[in-house]
């Protein structure tokens, strides 16, 4: 007995492995063509084993071979054995049709759909097997009766969307999602990532876009108790980032809804992140306006001078006057406030502002001074006034006392991202000092930084210092290159910009000349001044372009010109040389973003049907 299992196993053995020689060999030929060599190793397979991928290729060899009377025998089997899979059935039409005999294929098209009965599967699946095989009218016709038989229980809504999208009927897709809308307001999020795989709203032509805008107006005025038409038509607008026919809308519905301005501040926050300053201004002020008693007005004041904060130091394009205006609504909440945890953010923000725009470090230093004295303050929070404080100290030279506060915050706050910031900065002190060997070997450590952009910054710093020092000519220059990068970070523009010309002056080979054109562009930026910053820029990659700062460059320029001088099709240049000239630049993933928030594709397709 024992010995017989033996065999039987033994025969099992090269039974499945002439089995799997044979399927490779067919594979093979039929990959290579040879459909008849394929064909007699598929006959003999079907034989063993018939299931649907060796039918579907062994079919195909017959109908490659010529041998369309055996296939067409061999499909009328499989539909004969297999009733349920209606793939055989529509394969058997389209034979038909292929041999020109449009009667027959009509035939059974026609029994498919007219043996249909209310059940829901089996109309899904049906009208499944017509769509895959691109018979677009015959899926319809089979919706069609399949929206009679099962009335309201099953309305199919999905499909007949889909179906108008494969014919090109916009309109009737539209109208299909929006009436699925009215009976389940659930799948409004469904909805909305179903229209924006079938809408391109990145098309110049708007035409889909206005369609479905006209739509959502009408419904919006025929149901104006629901809320969910002015929901979908806000997030159509914004699909376009027209926040400002956004706003009016989620102005109308937080009055119609009373929302105590809910809405209108999540809005704001939204137009905030996508640097639409002017309706983030518009969104903060309107809940403001709703009264110091509103639940939201503490937060909507704070977001609004969060946004004066970011717009300037943004752009950069202000006045004194308005700078003085922007100081004094600070002052005013932190007034009415109190120094304390919940205006701490505000007290830095101001802080910020006085010493780096408005020249008033002293008056900075005492408040900040005075916040850290402020009982019931977060460590967080205490840790983000010293780095301010230190920040501003190095503003003003006084560079070892800023020190003595990184390396508090760094010591509190090891493994957190302001520990690693406060490392990074107190690392550039040492450099500033001429300390290269001990900056560097900070510098080491945080190139494995959790923070993308710390590690990115020292990564650059560190290469800097590797690349310009080592040599005794060498340490004069790089004493003076990173004297010159202190006085930048103090604003003393033109004294810096004069001890770099020194290093050209006595050092015209040396390998800082790009750095330095890199450096003055960058102080331009600071400055606003956006036009002299794309001239340096431009002479480093005329001078440098092979150098390891062209990538910088390139991102400079970008950047300049897609957020400051507005000009999207220079700014996607920029990039686009970027990604294809530098692979693997530090920059590539933000220039990705970039780029696909320019060509408008950054959105992500986050449900599959």
């Amino acid at each position: 007995m024992r010995k017989l299992l033996t065999i039987l196993i033994v025969f099992g053995s090269l039974f499945a492995s002439a089995q799997g020689t044979d399927q490779q060999l067919a594979d093979y030929y039929y990959t290579k063509g040879d459909f008849v060599k394929a064909q007699e190793y598929y006959e003999k397979l079907f034989r063993q084993e018939p299931s649907r991928y060796i039918f579907l290729r062994y079919y195909e060899c017959l109908l490659q071979n010529g041998d369309e009377k055996s296939a067409e025998k061999m499909l009328k089997k499989q539909v004969n054995q297999n009733p349920y899979d209606l793939e055989y059935q529509v394969m058997l039409g389209q034979l038909y049709e292929d041999q020109g005999d449009n009667d027959k294929a009509a035939k059974i098209y026609d029994e498919m759909i007219e043996s249909l009965v209310g059940n829901a599967n089996l109309i899904v699946n049906t009208y499944t097997s017509f769509r895959n095989r691109n018979k677009y009218d015959l899926a319809l016709r089979t919706l069609e009766r399949g929206r009679k038989l099962l009335k309201s229980e099953y309305p199919l809504n999905f499909q007949f969307a889909e179906i108008y999208s494969l014919q090109g009927n916009t309109g009737r897709m539209i109208d299909e999602y929006l009436d699925l809308l009215d009976r389940f307001p659930s799948y409004q999020l469904t909805i909305q990532t179903q229209l924006a795989r079938r809408i391109d709203f990145t098309e110049d032509s708007d035409e889909e876009y206005t369609m479905l805008r006209q739509k959502l107006l009408e419904r919006v005025q025929k149901h104006p108790n629901e809320v969910i038409y002015s929901e979908m038509l806000i997030w159509l607008l914004l699909q376009k980032q027209n926040f400002d026919a956004a706003l009016v809308q989620v102005e109308a519905l937080d009055k119609r809804e009373n929302g105590e301005g809910n809405r209108v501040m999540e809005l704001g926050k939204m137009a905030l992140e996508n640097k639409n300053f002017r309706v983030a201004r518009k969104a903060f002020q309107y809940v403001m306006d709703l009264g110091e008693k509103n639940i939201y007005f503490f937060r909507a004041e704070s977001a609004m001078l969060n946004t004066l904060f970011r717009e300037a130091t943004t752009n950069r394009n202000f006045t004194g006057e308005e700078i003085n205006t922007t100081v004094a609504a600070y002052e005013r909440a932190i007034t009415r406030n109190g120094y304390g945890s919940r205006t701490a953010p505000l007290i830095i923000e101001q802080a910020h502002i006085l010493a780096f725009y408005a020249n008033r470090s002293a008056e900075a230093t005492e408040n900040l001074e005075k916040l850290l004295a402020t009982n019931g303050l977060t460590d967080m929070q205490r840790a983000e006034a010293k780095m301010q404080l230190a920040d501003i100290l190095v503003l003003h030279g006084d560079i070892w006392q800023a020190s003595l506060y990184y390396m508090q915050v760094q010591k509190d706050f090891e493994y957190e991202i302001i520990g690693q910031e406060a490392k990074f900065k107190n690392a550039r002190i040492f450099y500033f000092d001429g300390e290269f060997d001990f900056a560097q070997s900070q510098l080491d450590v945080l190139k494995e930084s959790t923070s993308r952009l710390i590690a990115n910054d020292a990564m650059q710093l560190s290469l800097l210092i590797t690349d310009n020092f080592g040599l005794d000519s060498n340490y004069q220059a790089m004493t003076w290159f990173a004297n010159a990068d202190l006085l930048l970070e103090q604003h003393r523009y033109n004294e810096a910009f004069a001890l770099y010309d020194s290093i050209i002056v006595e050092f015209p080979y040396h390998s800082l000349g790009d750095e330095i054109e890199l450096r003055k562009a960058q102080a331009m930026e600071k400055q606003g001044k956006w036009e002299e910053a794309v001239s340096y820029y431009q002479e480093l990659l005329k001078y440098h372009e092979g150098d390891i700062l062209a990538d910088d460059a390139l991102y400079g320029l970008a950047v300049i010109y897609q957020d400051h001088l507005h000009d999207n099709e220079t700014a996607l240049e920029y990039l686009r040389k970027l990604l294809f000239e530098h692979p693997g630049s530090l920059y590539s993933v933000e220039a990705r973003k970039r780029l696909r928030n320019l060509r408008g594709d950054g959105q992500e397709e986050l449900w599959e049907n």
